[in-house]
């Protein structure tokens, strides 16, 4: 089937004419009064983020245990191709780390030099109770240290049965998917009292390499001494992944106290866009959070203890033996992230809360790789990260006001303490060559070692946002915010331009190596945005709403030649390049729409809505001249939502223009315009629920614009692999579902 030809000009031109006319459109005033403690302000604000319900979750749960492919139900948001549970998220051009993740109330740090082990991986997205997404205009209290936006995910709080009474609840589900024979089981079990309260939610996934819709190579072996693989067959995507979650929680009077913990096995995880596999994931992690509401407002207070032990080395479709006797390349690394934080919702009056916080985090990362062979990687253990350190100290005060019953604001200011740090380093030998390998790793350690690396970045943070209801069918948000984010340490520490070892710094997915910059600065985003909602007095028929945006970003850190900041990496041949970092400036524009209307005419067939948005995004490096790189092209999403008895159908669209705005730097790989259709169904039974759905109906071929470079088979640590082929999407896969409460 021929992917649709899309005119995104006309389409961007005739929504503006259709649209524009509302702006001056004449309506009898009737005010809204607003509750500053709650619901009445709306939820799809600035002020307030935006949510997607529990119903949507359960769908996604059909196609994806990946908590992160949620994001891609959110306007201007989308969720990068990185393996089957660690795609990470994209927010209207800025992606990774510069968007702020917070999973459970906890700063998650990602411990790889590949983001194997991105944030979002920590929770199975059986176990999410509510998402919710702060794009671009983010309040101070939603998180510092981030530019982008925020993400908030949360499992569910504890449960507590009525005066004297118990609650027992138990639910297991399965599932299995055709495209990639991924089968699991999900589980949860819950006993409570009315003031103590027991769950535990434990998920376990196993899954074969996908296959895309189409040959994209030759058949063959995939490396030598590996199994054959097909032509459709995307290398490196199988994984294995295992998550379980104790919650235990007490309460009394207005007392709440929760202790998580958690305990994740991943004993591998294929990664198509890089040049090496996870061998071993493994998390423990402790979170402890206390609140207690007062006449004055609400106190809450949370610590958490992370310690992740993280392996990566080659998979089953990428060559294991090369020469002098190397047989893989294991490297190892571990992170430690301790933290706590606390916040006081103070409402002064029925129109004035304050809010004010503090936050610390600690994180202590060794990133190292043991010898191989009686080559280059001998005989010493490579420091790739050596102690290192990322002190986060902040304070933050926030204060929502409602002026008037149709007038809101919210402005806030934070101030961020970021310290880091790392040790001295070597390489696998002390010398500069190996036989005829030249590496330099002598030169690179020496000046690493001889170079200033403790940083202290003061950073500020300001949020000034406004919402103003003109009656009850429109309202419009505007605001301005000032976020700063501190490198983290893989851009700041990581030394050796020696080829293979800068392969290995690559958090971008693209094929490219990446050296360090110990002297990069933070970067400062300033972005103002503007949101105007059109909608029925009652929100359920119908509304429309246009989000246009601009972000100017000062010292963004993007990719130079080595050369621009004083390194000599060696030349390539394969399309591929070894780069470093630097601080340029950075400016992205572009708007959102989005809208939904119930077919209410057509009632004998149930509760129908039509669901729609668009989105577009255009960033460019202003000092290189050249396009970000990772920025998603014009999108459509169109959704049909039918509930009829004990049915739930969803079928959803997809149209995505070709990426011709490229990063020349990174050579980023253009991509073409697709479109796909996705259909799912749930029935309800009793206390049994059947799921069946089929993604990509139509087995259309196409190309991930956030997937990057495909390098998922062969020998990937060789110059003969070339950068020529993109990450292939998934082709059609039927999955079926079952879920039981016992």
């Amino acid at each position: 089937m021929k992917s649709p030809k899309i005119n995104f000009n006309v389409l961007k031109i005739s929504a503006f004419m259709l649209f524009a006319p509302m702006l001056n459109a004449e309506t009898d005033i009737n005010i809204l009064p607003i509750d500053v403690t709650g619901s009445a302000i709306n939820e799809q604000s600035y002020i307030s983020g935006s949510n997607i319900n529990k119903e949507l979750i359960r769908f996604n749960s059909i196609k994806s245990n990946n908590s992160g492919s949620l994001l891609d139900y959110f306007t201007g948001v989308n969720s990068a191709t990185n393996a089957g549970t660690s795609s990470m998220p994209v927010i209207r051009g800025l992606a990774d780390d510069r968007i702020k993740i917070k999973v459970d109330g906890m700063d998650l740090i990602s411990t790889c030099a590949n983001h194997m082990n991105s944030p979002l991986s920590s929770i199975n997205i059986s176990n999410v109770e509510q998402i919710k997404v702060f794009a671009g205009l983010t309040p101070v209290s939603q998180g510092g240290d981030s530019i982008g936006g925020s993400v908030v995910i949360n499992s569910a709080q504890p449960e507590f049965g009525k005066s004297d009474e118990s609650v027992f609840k138990n639910k297991i589900s399965t599932f299995y998917r055709t495209n990639n024979k991924a089968i699991g089981v999900n589980i949860s079990s819950s006993i409570a009292s009315d003031k103590l309260s027991f769950n535990y939610n434990g998920s376990y996934i196993d899954a074969k390499n996908f296959k895309a819709a189409k040959h994209f190579k030759d058949s063959g072996l995939a490396a030598t001494g590996r199994g054959f693989i097909d032509g459709d067959e995307v290398g490196s995507s199988a994984f294995k992944d295992g998550n379980h979650m104790i919650t235990v929680g007490s309460r009394k009077d207005n007392q709440l106290f929760n202790i998580k913990l958690g305990y994740q096995n991943t004993p591998y995880q294929g990664f198509s866009n890089q040049r090496m596999d996870s061998t071993k994931n493994e998390v423990i992690k402790i979170n402890m959070a206390y609140q207690n509401n007062y006449d004055w407002g609400k106190l809450e207070s949370r610590f958490y203890n992370e310690k992740t032990q993280h392996s990566h080395n080659f998979g089953q479709d990428k060559q294991l033996a090369y020469s002098m006797n190397v047989v893989g390349m294991p490297m190892n690394a571990e992170g430690h992230n301790l933290g706590f934080n606390v916040k006081a919702d103070i409402l002064f009056s029925q129109k004035d809360l304050l809010t004010i916080g503090s936050e610390f985090q600690r994180y202590r990362l060794e990133d190292w790789w043991t010898k191989s062979g009686t080559g280059p990687m001998s005989p010493n253990t490579f420091q790739n990260i050596n102690n290192g350190e990322r002190d986060r100290f902040d304070i933050f005060a926030e204060w929502l006001k409602s002026w008037t019953p149709d007038l809101n604001s919210s402005i806030g200011l934070r101030y961020g303490l970021v310290r880091s740090n790392s040790g001295a380093v070597h390489g696998y030998n002390n010398n500069n060559s190996t036989g005829s390998t030249t590496h330099n790793q002598l030169n690179n350690s020496t000046a690493f070692n001889s170079s200033n690396r403790s940083k202290n970045d003061h950073n500020i943070d300001v949020s000034l946002l406004g919402e103003y209801i003109v009656n009850q069918e429109q309202s419009y948000e505007m605001g301005y915010a000032m976020k700063t984010r501190s490198p983290n340490l893989y851009e700041r520490y990581t030394w050796s331009t020696w080829l293979m070892a800068a392969n290995m710094n690559n958090t971008y997915g693209d094929g490219n190596g990446y050296v360090g910059n110990v002297n990069l600065k933070p970067e400062t985003a300033h972005t103002f945005s503007a949101s105007s909602d059109w909608h029925d007095k009652t929100k359920e028929n119908w509304s429309f709403k246009v989000t246009p945006y601009f972000t100017y970003v000062d010292d963004y850190i993007d990719a130079v030649v080595c050369s621009e900041v004083g390194k000599s990496c060696m030349s390539r041949s394969d399309g591929f390049s070894t780069l470093s970092l630097d601080n340029q400036v950075a400016r992205i524009y572009g708007f959102d729409l989005s809208g939904y209307q119930s077919l209410a005419s057509i009632k004998e067939y149930g509760d129908i809505v039509l669901k729609g948005s668009f989105s577009y995004s255009r960033g460019k490096n202003t000092v290189a001249n050249d396009s970000l790189y990772r920025v998603m092209p014009a999108n459509i999403k169109l959704t049909l939502e039918q509930k009829y008895g004990q049915w739930s159908n969803r079928l959803e669209a997809s149209l995505v223009k070709n990426k011709t705005n490229l990063s020349k730097i990174r050579n980023e790989l253009e991509t073409p315009s697709y479109g796909l259709i996705n259909v799912f169904s749930t029935y309800d039974y009793k206390d049994a629920q059947l799921s069946i759905g089929v993604t990509n109906l139509f087995d259309k071929y196409y190309i991930d614009p956030l997937g990057g470079s495909y390098v998922g088979q062969g020998a990937t640590m060789m110059t003969g692999l070339s950068n020529t082929q993109g990450m292939p999407g998934m082709g059609r896969s039927f999955n079926l579902g079952l879920t039981i409460d016992l």
